[in-house]
């Protein structure tokens, strides 16, 4: 079963956002492994909380994201 995990800051996508990459993403895998994968496709798409990750030992938060620091 193809799975793809995918973690955003939270607070940052829309329901539709988080739709488009359910189905985007679904879409890739069956292009590369055919329709038979498409029913078997999971998605995740996990919020992590404001300040609860971080790139380069820098902690990120939406409003830095937003560019509202």
């Amino acid at each position: 079963m193809p799975f793809a995990n995918f973690k955003v800051p939270a607070g940052t996508l829309t329901p539709e956002q988080k739709e488009l990459i359910v189905h985007r993403t679904t879409a890739l895998y069956a292009e590369i492994y055919g329709d038979r994968a498409r029913p078997n496709t999971m998605v995740l798409v996990e919020e992590v909380a404001d300040g609860g990750w971080g790139i380069g030992d820098m902690v990120l938060t939406k409003a830095m994201l937003e560019g509202h620091q």
